[in-house]
């Protein structure tokens, strides 16, 4: 009850005195909303990212070849040298063979769904007549599209047999069908494109067509005729063009449950029994889950550390609330001395000037959080990302409001508490 009558005190000072109670607050509400929009944008720019991450292919492990570390060799005089860091390029011998991934499949079947590998032929272009194509020409396997989750949207994916016999089709972007076709897919599907790619000439048959994205994490200044696009075409038939028979790396798509985490560690040490007499190169095997969290944990602290260096205006906020009671006891020090006077003891004058102060941090924090949350919303739909406001932030930041309003309102409370309530009744 006591506390009840405390709080509708305060209420009814703060409306006595809107102008100042606004000045006073204002300090809490421009920290309280700074935090809630950082934490919001913040919250929200990590989620986008991980989920375009994740759409790539949370479950995904890429394994490739890591050059070893130079060994330490020791003289006979005892001194220790490494020998000098030089690049090396792996070469055909190092790469992984067919028949290490056959074993490797065989091995751990019930974990992997799909392997996906690719090998670059080039760069070139398609070219008839005065019509030409950018593109980047990419063989890859039939797991390539799981991976990297492409579909057509028009004709169809390589045939088993298509990628067995080395065939000589296509899938082309929508982009390149503009150039070559007037964006015709009708005409594009089953026609013969002459396709230019390191001064040698090659005839392709097009199968399929899929729709281009801009990358989300690149900008091209490219018009939309020189944009260069990927030409897919089967693993075997690059590898035929480039007169390669191994893989540098490659993509395992884990099944549905498997910790991939701890699968990649599997891998890894599976291929590197193969590696064990490999001078130069070893396996390494790394899973876009393990990416995405170790980002997602990188914006987190970021995010933390902007907003806590926006909580500083808090303090500021705090020591004016302090600043504020100091003066609303000195005016109602005649107020105090009555009170006391009348047998109200030294915890009933604390309790009043505390609850006061707490109620007045706790009404800017509301203020703020609404402000926080607006203007995260705006700030998060003007970089094109879903608008993630923090419940946690905002519990902690109705908590931090009351806990300041009980530690910058305990001195002034206390010291109101502390008055010789004859001193009070003789102020003027």
């Amino acid at each position: 009850m006591l506390i009840y009558e405390n709080i509708r005190l305060a209420l009814f000072s703060l409306k006595a005195n809107k102008m100042r109670a606004l000045l006073t607050m204002l300090g809490i509400i421009i920290g309280i909303s700074s935090v809630i929009a950082i934490m919001t944008v913040g919250n929200s720019l990590t989620a986008s990212v991980t989920d375009s991450m994740s759409s790539m292919g949370a479950n995904n492990i890429t394994v490739g070849l890591q050059q070893k570390s130079e060994e330490e060799e020791v003289t006979e005089e005892g001194i220790r040298f490494e020998e000098s860091g030089s690049v090396k390029t792996p070469d055909e011998d190092d790469y992984f063979t067919r028949e290490m991934l056959e074993n490797y499949c065989d091995t751990y079947a019930d974990s992997i769904t799909a392997i996906s590998a690719s090998q670059s032929v080039g760069s070139g272009q398609i070219t008839d007549g005065g019509l030409y194509a950018n593109i980047s020409m990419l063989g890859c396997s039939v797991g390539y599209y799981l991976a990297n989750d492409i579909s057509v949207s028009d004709g169809r994916l390589f045939s088993e047999r298509e990628l067995d016999d080395a065939s000589k089709v296509a899938i082309i972007s929508d982009k390149a069908v503009n150039n070559m076709f007037d964006g015709n897919a009708e005409d594009a599907l089953g026609s013969i494109i002459q396709v230019n790619a390191g001064d040698k000439y090659y005839n392709f048959t097009v199968v399929g067509i899929y729709e281009y994205e801009t990358s989300s994490f690149g900008f091209s200044s490219s018009s939309e005729k020189e944009i260069t696009t990927t030409m897919y075409i089967p693993l075997k038939t690059a590898m035929e063009l480039t007169h390669t028979t191994g893989y540098q790396q490659f993509t395992v798509v884990t099944a549905s449950g498997i910790d991939s985490d701890e699968f990649a560690e599997t891998t890894e040490s599976f291929f590197n029994t193969y590696y064990r007499n490999n001078r130069d190169f070893e396996v390494s095997a790394y899973s876009m889950a393990s990416m995405v969290e170790t980002l997602s944990s990188m914006l987190s602290t970021i995010t933390t550390a902007i907003a806590v260096i926006a909580g500083i205006a808090l303090i500021v906020g705090g020591i004016g609330v302090m600043n504020i009671m100091l003066v609303s006891i000195t005016e109602r020090t005649r107020e105090i001395g009555t009170r006391k006077a009348l047998g109200a003891p030294n915890s009933s004058i604390r309790l009043q000037f505390i609850v006061e102060s707490i109620v007045i941090c706790l009404v800017g924090g509301i203020i703020g959080i609404i402000l926080g949350i607006i203007l995260g919303i705006a700030a998060a739909s003007l970089l094109g990302t879903a608008a993630t406001p923090s419940l946690g932030s905002i519990i902690i930041s109705i908590t931090f409001s009351m806990a300041i309003g009980v530690f910058f309102g305990y001195y002034p409370a206390n010291k109101a508490a502390k008055m010789d309530p004859i001193e009070a009744l003789r102020y003027e």
